[in-house]
């Protein structure tokens, strides 16, 4: 599940779904270029290897993950503290 606040505008992401009404499939490699409905949604764009955009659609975020090209630390603030 993706949180919905960590979903940024130019994030890259990949479904986790296929959408053969859509000629798209789990794996395939999109951009976010629009917050839709509060981020609830958002508007992602899948490209060729030359930038030509050739689909772009709403996706909730259940049906795509975030790919991360660096380490994401621990948010310090969503830790438990014991005492």
């Amino acid at each position: 599940m993706v949180l919905t606040s960590s979903v940024k505008l130019l994030d890259v992401l990949a479904l986790t779904i296929d959408l053969p009404q859509d000629n798209l499939w789990r794996g395939q490699v999109g951009t976010v270029v629009e917050i839709l409905a509060n981020g609830q949604a958002f508007e992602v764009e899948f490209s060729d290897r030359n930038g030509r955009t050739y689909e772009s659609l709403g996706l909730t975020p259940e049906e795509f993950m975030i790919l991360r090209f660096e380490p994401i630390l621990p948010n310090p603030k969503s830790q438990l503290v014991t005492a």
